[in-house]
């Protein structure tokens, strides 16, 4: 028999004790009609109509037969009223039967409540006890889901021969007092979870989300352990919090965004890294939101542990609207290893023979004679005794000591072998001189930085121990370092660097940093940005902002503002240096920017070239369009060549293009090619004509391209020579002087176009 839908009141006494088991409640089970033990009572003081019971077993059951359903979410109170009328007094207790299907029992559940003593006669006692799905507060009898009724009554427990009276029970349905049918969302204690930190409450996580159909779920106050994956559907609010395996996922796909997560796991830092692992592992979101929050982080996050279960990956992701804030810790320490090593350019690539390399840390910057500037710990082979590196090395001994500096990044990608279309958007990055910023994977492409500030990094903002900064784009961002007190010649930190082709860096700004930018690889576009690394000291040092190490780049630098330091080309990551069956430097265009410096050394050039072996010279390059102007004091040149290791080869220099350029504060002009205008007062045949000091690079006189007479040209005579001279290149002890040679002595004016190049 079940109760009408709806209602929850058992059946009075008074219609009848075949109602009434003596045992489980079950159909078939013995009934109180008839029985010795019980009779009716139609007017008790205190109750009215009731029963009277005599204790005659060892635990002697009394359960109404109408299965009352139960549901999950659904709570019900049990109330008994009982007095003790004479002999021994026993106990009593709320007690039920747990059934689904054809009475089928469900085991394993707790079905009695807490007993009560009678103590006095005609004293009454009532007795309550609230039965339900969930672990909630005030519910004795957690029964889950897997119930779908319950017999309820009474158990009468202590000596057998007492009398009681038991006043009609009471069944309510109570659950509004939870809230649920009143407010649109679901409890997870409702279907199960206990939040103790040790019960698996996955399965009850899932439930109250299938069941929620479009209402949110509450996982109220408690810590609970999910010890499987677990996707929400419905949007999910966090007042506990969630304890799971590194490897295991929580799925918030209504609210998936930081706010959520580091609810769900009580740690904005924790939360970060379980969201990213989501991120990573489902199609749903392509985003994730930091919701503006400032995430407190006090040792580098692995990013690749946090996904665990993932070293590679190459679908668009986006990090984006938040800040992380680096807080002082040891964890921040740099790893400083030195070690033994030999070197071959028949395995340029690579250190042979490493003494100490399993304290070499993957992503170490290698320190040591004949090592370039950014080379980087590619991988570690302990048992081949092996390091690769990121770059070649230009002259190291065969066998010397090398230092291996591991910086701590904010983010540390370096755990994935690939990674590919990732995109932090609108973050920033706040080091706080405590560490560096950003350190990618191994390999991948179209790394992006958009919108983003990195803050005093310590050490590097952004470092390529590997291949994934190819195509990688740096837009409208800031980098702001931690050495700004400092002169230039002290400051050792450097904002990113790039081993791969195809940068491109945007609309950035960056400040005080030794070096902006390392960049290998070729095809690279630098338009728009403005880096500074100036100081206050007199005549004083300045050095590279964006340093080229490709050679022969097809790489543009246009519109820029490049302040207090200069452009520079080298090959110091070439295992072979000396120019070989290879391009040589050039490639290069540099258009439309703005050069200053302030204070700086005579010394100063503002483009640099600086081979690191010899026979090098420079096929292709055009710098038009520039403004070069000095603040306090000249410098000689706009332009120079860095021959402190090795020369170029003036001799050979072709298709080289300066011109349209303004030059303010700069002592010597530059021009290929360059036309000029010589007065030869006395009469010559032989006509010598000095254009060297305007040629870039203090070049060679290597073609002239056009000699035009100005007005008439008179011989010694006082007569018009008609005829035209024929010129000679590379005269004088510089090579950078002009003959023209006429048929006979002669005196005039001319304009020349000369150039320091072949211009094919």
């Amino acid at each position: 028999m079940t109760n009408t839908p709806g209602t929850v009141m058992p059946s009075p006494f008074a219609d009848g004790l075949h109602l009434w088991s003596r045992a489980d409640g079950t159909a078939g089970s013995a009934t109180y009609a008839n029985a010795a033990d019980a009779a009716l009572v139609p007017a008790d003081e205190d109750f009215g109509g009731c029963l009277e019971l005599q204790k005659t077993q060892t635990t002697q059951k009394l359960r109404h037969m109408c299965q009352t359903p139960m549901r999950t979410g659904y709570y019900l109170r049990i109330t008994v009223r009982a007095k003790a009328i004479s002999g021994p007094m026993p106990s009593i207790r709320i007690a039920g039967w747990a059934g689904r299907g054809n009475d089928i029992h469900v085991g394993g559940l707790v079905e009695t409540a807490g007993s009560v003593a009678l103590t006095s006669y005609g004293e009454e006692v009532t007795l309550t006890a609230v039965i339900g799905s969930g672990q909630r507060d005030g519910v004795d009898l957690v029964w889950g889901q897997v119930p779908e009724y319950g017999y309820f009554g009474i158990d009468l427990t202590g000596p057998n021969g007492g009398v009681v009276r038991i006043d009609d029970i009471e069944i309510a349905d109570i659950t509004g007092e939870y809230a649920r049918e009143l407010l649109d969302w679901v409890d997870v204690r409702d279907y199960g979870a206990v939040g103790d930190g040790v019960t698996d409450d996955s399965a009850a996580f899932e439930a109250a989300d299938s069941d929620g159909q479009g209402r949110r779920v509450l996982v109220p106050a408690g810590t609970y352990y999910l010890g499987t994956n677990v996707t929400f559907e419905s949007e999910v609010r966090f007042e506990g919090q969630v304890v799971m395996p590194v490897d295991r996922i929580l799925s918030l796909r209504r609210n998936f965004y930081l706010d959520a997560y580091a609810a769900a796991f009580g740690s904005e830092v924790t939360g970060f890294k379980k969201a990213f692992q989501a991120l990573l592992n489902f199609t749903d979101h392509e985003e994730l939101n930091l919701n503006g929050r400032q995430i407190q982080v006090d040792a580098p996050i692995d990013m690749q542990a946090a996904v665990a279960n993932k070293t590679s990956f190459a679908t668009r992701r986006v990090i984006t609207n938040g800040t992380l804030n680096a807080e002082a810790s040891a964890s921040w320490a740099t790893s400083v290893v030195t070690a033994s090593a030999t070197y071959s350019t028949s395995s340029a690539g690579k250190l042979q023979n490493v003494t100490n390399i399993a304290n070499i840390a993957v992503g170490s910057l290698v320190e040591g004679n004949g090592v370039g500037r950014e080379v980087y710990v590619k991988a570690v082979n302990v048992a081949a005794g092996e390091v690769t590196l990121t770059q070649q090395l230009y002259a190291p001994a065969a066998t010397q000591s090398y230092t291996f500096r591991r910086f701590r990044y904010m983010l540390d990608f370096s755990g994935f072998d690939s990674l590919s279309k990732l995109v932090i958007s609108n973050v920033n990055l706040q080091c706080a001189g405590e560490c560096s910023a950003i350190l990618l994977p191994q390999d991948g492409s179209l790394f992006g930085l958009n919108e983003c500030d990195i803050t005093k990094p310590k050490d590097r903002g952004i470092t390529s121990a590997g291949g994934a900064c190819q195509g990688m784009a740096i837009d409208n961002c800031r980098f702001s370092s931690n050495e700004s007190p400092l002169t230039v010649a002290d400051r050792t930190s450097i904002a990113f660097n790039v081993n791969s082709n195809d940068l491109k860096l945007r609309g950035s700004w960056f400040q005080h940093f030794r070096h902006t930018a390392v960049l290998g690889g070729t095809g690279h576009m630098i338009v728009g940005n403005h880096w500074f690394q100036g100081d206050d000291a007199t005549s004083g040092l300045r050095r590279a902002g964006i340093v080229f190490t490709g050679k022969n780049l097809k790489s543009v630098v246009t519109g820029n503002y490049v302040d207090n330091s200069s452009i520079e080309m080298t090959n110091e990551h070439d295992a072979t240096p000396d120019l070989g069956v290879e391009f040589s430097f050039g490639g290069l265009t540099i258009t439309g920017n703005i050069f200053t410096c302030n204070g700086a050394a005579s010394w100063f050039r503002w483009i640099v070239v600086k081979p690191y072996g010899a026979g090098h010279f420079i096929q292709g390059m055009s710098v038009i369009g520039n403004t070069f102007r000095t603040i306090n004091g000249n410098i000689a040149r706009a332009e120079g060549i860095d021959d402190s290791i090795a020369g170029l080869d003036l001799g050979r220099m072709r298709n080289i293009v300066f011109s349209g350029n303004t030059f303010n504060g700069v002592d010597q002009t530059c021009f290929n090619p360059v036309t000029l205008e010589f007065n030869q007062n006395t009469n010559q045949s032989n006509w010598v004509l000095n254009v060297g000091a305007y040629l870039p690079f203090e070049g060679f006189s290597r073609t002239v391209e056009a000699v035009t007479t100005q007005g008439v040209i008179r011989n010694a005579a006082g007569a018009t020579v008609w005829a035209m001279p024929y010129a000679t290149t590379r005269v004088g002890a510089n090579e950078n002087q002009v003959q023209l040679s006429w048929p006979e002595a002669c005196r005039g004016t001319v304009q020349i176009t000369a150039r320091m190049d072949t211009p094919i």
